[in-house]
C-alpha cells in the first residue's frame, strides 16, 4: 500500500489515481517570477533603494525560481504548449537581434533573463492541467504586492502620491507606478469576480479582494487597466451567457449599474479619465503619438526592419514607447511583431474552441485584457507581468492531464491441500 502511494505521488497522483494539484513550492516559484516582473524603475520610495539593489533582487529571484523548477521538474517532463513553443522562438528572434549589439551589452543580458524566464515556464509547463491553481497563484500574489502598496499609502501618503505623477498613487515601499499598480487591481478584480460567479470562492474572500483593489485602481486613475477591466470582463461574461444563469444575472445588473453611473455621475467620471489634462494632451494619449510618430518615421535598414535593434528597456530617443507593438517592432523588428500576434491568436483560437466555462472564461478575461493593454503599455516581448498573465490563460486552456488506470490487484490464489501421497501396499 505504502509503495502504491509513493508511486502515485511521484506520477502527479492522488491516492486514487486522479491528477494532483501543484506542490506548495510551484506557488513559491510563481511568487518569484512575479517579484522579477515587477520592475526596478519608478517612483522615489521612503527608504531610498538603490537601483542596482533593487535588480539584484529582481534577478536573484528568476535565478531561484529557475533552480526551483529545475529541482522540482528533474526528469524535465513537460507539456507540449503551441504558446511556450512561440515564446521560444520570440527569444530566438531577441537573440539574433541582440547579437549585432547595436542596443549594446545589455541586449544580451535581457536575452538571459528572458532565457531563464521561458525555461522555468517550461519547466512549470508539468503542472498545466486547466484547472484553477495557477488563478489562485496569480491573485494571492498580486494582492501581495498591492497590500505592500496600501501600507506605503498609510505609512507615508505623501510619499504615495507626489507630484511628479500628477498626485496618482505609487508604490511608497517599493518603486511601482501608477500604470503597474493599476494593473495589478484590474487584473485580479477580473479574476476574482470569475471565480465567485462560479462559486469557486465565499463572497467574504472575494470581498476582501476585490473591494480594497477597487480603491486601489481608483486612486491610480489609470485608465488602460479600468477600460481592460471592463472590457475583459464582458468578453469573459458574455462567453459564459448562454450556460450560466448567474453570468446572466451579473450581466444585467453590470448593465443597469453602468447606466445609472454613467448618467449620475457623468461629470465625476469624466474628471477622473481626464485626470486634468487638457483635451489636445488627452487626445495624442499623454504625448504618446509624438513619441511613436517618431519611432516610426526613422530610418532604418532593411535587417532592422526584419529582426529589430535587440532588446532594450522599451523606449525610444530616451521616452518611453507605452505600446507593446512598436516597442517589439523597434527590439525584435516585424518577425517579432508577426511572433507576438500568433500568440494572441492562437490563444484566442483554443478559448474560442473550448466550451463553456470558467477555465475559458477566465482566459478570454486575460487574453482580452492585455490586448487592450498592449495599445498603451508595452511588454509583450519580453520577461513582463503580461507574459504571466498569458501564462495563466494558457495554463487554463491545457487539457486535463488524463488520471491513470489503477492496476487491479491480482485475485489470490486458492490455497490447496497437498494432494496425500499414494502408498502402495505391497
Amino acid at each position: 500500500m505504502a509503495a502504491t502511494v509513493t508511486r502515485a505521488r511521484a506520477q502527479g497522483l492522488t491516492r486514487d489515481g486522479r491528477p494532483a494539484g501543484p506542490p506548495r513550492t510551484v506557488e513559491l516559484i510563481w511568487g518569484l517570477l512575479i517579484l522579477n516582473t515587477l520592475g526596478s524603475a519608478g517612483a522615489q520610495t521612503i527608504i531610498p533603494l538603490p537601483r542596482s539593489l533593487i535588480q539584484m533582487a529582481t534577478m536573484g529571484a528568476l535565478v531561484s525560481a529557475f533552480a526551483l523548477a529545475l529541482l522540482l521538474n528533474l526528469r524535465l517532463r513537460i507539456r507540449p504548449s503551441a504558446f511556450l513553443f512561440l515564446l521560444t522562438l520570440l527569444l530566438v528572434l531577441s537573440v539574433i537581434s541582440s547579437a549585432n549589439l547595436h542596443a549594446g551589452y545589455g541586449a544580451l543580458f535581457r536575452c538571459f533573463r528572458l532565457t531563464l524566464f521561458v525555461a522555468t515556464l517550461w519547466l512549470l509547463s508539468r503542472w498545466w492541467d486547466g484547472s484553477q491553481s495557477f488563478v489562485r497563484f496569480h491573485i494571492r500574489m498580486y494582492f501581495v504586492v498591492l497590500v505592500s502598496v496600501a501600507a506605503g499609502l498609510v505609512a507615508s501618503p505623501g510619499a504615495a502620491f507626489p507630484d511628479v505623477y500628477g498626485g496618482r498613487l505609487v508604490g511608497a515601499l517599493w518603486p511601482l507606478t501608477p500604470p503597474q499598480i493599476g494593473q495589478y487591481a484590474a487584473v485580479i478584480i477580473g479574476l476574482t469576480v470569475l471565480l465567485l460567479l462560479d462559486r469557486r470562492t465565499t463572497r467574504a474572500s472575494a470581498a476582501t479582494i476585490i473591494v480594497p483593489s477597487l480603491v486601489l485602481l481608483a486612486l491610480t486613475h489609470t485608465r488602460t487597466a479600468t477600460i481592460g477591466l471592463i472590457a475583459g470582463l464582458l468578453l469573459a461574461i458574455g462567453s459564459l451567457l448562454l450556460t450560466s444563469a448567474a453570468a446572466r444575472r451579473l450581466f444585467g445588473w453590470a448593465v443597469l449599474l453602468a447606466t445609472v453611473v454613467g448618467v449620475g455621475l457623468n461629470s465625476l467620471l469624466q474628471a477622473w479619465f481626464l485626470r486634468g489634462q487638457s483635451q489636445e494632451n488627452f487626445s495624442n494619449l499623454t504625448g504618446r503619438a509624438k513619441v511613436w510618430d517618431a519611432l516610426l518615421a526613422a530610418p532604418r535598414t532593411t535587417v532592422e526592419q526584419v529582426f529589430g535593434t535587440g532588446l532594450g528597456d522599451k523606449s525610444f530617443g530616451g521616452l518611453p514607447i507605452d505600446n507593446s507593438w512598436l516597442a517589439v517592432y523597434n527590439e525584435q523588428g516585424l518577425a517579432g511583431v508577426a511572433v507576438v500576434a500568433a500568440v494572441l491568436v492562437v490563444l484566442g483560437g483554443v478559448a474560442l474552441l473550448r466550451p463553456p466555462s470558467l477555465a475559458r472564461a477566465g482566459a478570454i478575461f486575460l487574453i482580452g485584457y492585455c490586448a487592450i493593454a498592449s495599445y498603451t503599455e508595452a511588454g509583450l516581448g519580453d520577461a513582463s507581468p503580461y507574459l504571466l498573465h498569458l501564462t495563466v490563460a494558457a495554463s487554463l486552456l491545457a487539457a486535463p492531464a488524463e488520471p491513470a488506470l489503477r492496476p487491479t490487484p491480482a485475485a489470490p490464489r486458492r490455497r490447496t491441500a497437498p494432494r496425500a501421497r499414494r502408498t502402495e501396499l505391497t
